[in-house]
């Protein structure tokens, strides 16, 4: 069950970061972060009216409302990095944020046999292949690097602060959706930073594009919330290890996704490192 759960998160989070890719080419980043999670909070906040969630409040939720945080400006990091740097070197070093969860992991006890090790490397070396470093070309500036570091450390906490939030499904429910509301909080702080400063909110053509690309926006929100509760499914149910490593296999789906329906090619690198992925996949679900 870990590693099925694990895998449906790195099928919705690598779709997810598909679709705000997309949507970000015509609409500003910090709009799609906050109009989709405001949509998912929506959804969120009848599901935990219609649940009863609400009765399993406590102090476990500060959980959820440290992701929410750590989140947005995780993104903001990866998306500054992006400007900054070679796609080819910021995004496979985004998924080294991989580190954290299997880290705590093996600090609160999981000890995975050496088959899952091995599962382990393989699979991270994978990821990392799989989003096409760049191995020759101009140095890359520090202050890329460092904000590409800085944004997978947040991704990599938020996978373990968000496992931590709650212990029933009812009680995800409201983890999720006190995540969410925080991240609407921060990310719309962001965007009034970002107008005061020159910024725009809107894209070219005004409301009639957010219009247009709301099915688009509630896709991407609701795509990364059923990622990170299956996230949270996963890491409940098995070794934190192997669930943190299964579920960061999202860059190959993203990649996979831009062959399928952009028809962008995949590099040598890059298919190669799908194929590592796979790899360490089975020796993670059978070892």
């Amino acid at each position: 069950m870990t590693a099925l759960f694990a895998l449906a998160t790195s099928l919705l989070w690598g779709l997810a970061d598909f679709g705000g890719g997309l949507l970000t080419r015509r609409v500003p980043a910090l709009t799609v972060v906050v109009v989709s999670q405001l949509l998912a909070v929506l959804v969120l906040g009848t599901v935990v009216l219609g649940t009863g969630a609400w009765s399993e409040a406590g102090p476990q939720l500060w959980y959820a409302v440290g992701a929410g945080v750590v989140g947005p400006a995780a993104m903001l990091a990866f998306y500054k990095a992006l400007a900054l740097g070679p796609m080819g070197v910021v995004s496979p070093l985004g998924s080294l944020g991989v580190v954290v969860p299997v880290s705590v992991g093996l600090l609160v006890g999981d000890r995975p046999g050496l088959v899952q090790f091995a599962g382990i490397g393989v699979a991270v070396l994978g990821v990392v292949l799989a989003g096409g470093p760049e191995l020759r070309g101009a140095p890359v500036q520090r202050q890329a690097v460092l904000l590409t570091l800085v944004a997978a450390f947040g991704f990599g906490s938020v996978m373990a602060l968000i496992a931590e939030a709650s212990t029933t499904v009812t009680g995800l429910f409201l983890a999720l959706f006190v995540q969410r509301v925080t991240n609407v909080l921060v990310g719309g702080a962001a965007l009034f930073a970002s107008v005061k400063r020159g910024g725009a909110a809107l894209p070219e053509g005004g409301p009639r594009v957010i219009r247009a690309a709301l099915p688009a926006l509630a896709f991407v929100g609701l795509a990364d919330v059923a990622a990170n509760g299956t996230y949270a499914i996963a890491a409940q149910q098995g070794p934190v290890t192997v669930a943190a490593v299964l579920a960061s296999l999202y860059p190959v789906v993203t990649a996979l996704a831009a062959y399928g329906v952009l028809k962008e090619r995949l590099r040598a690198i890059q298919a190669a490192g799908a194929g590592l992925a796979l790899v360490g996949t089975v020796l993670l679900a059978t070892g």
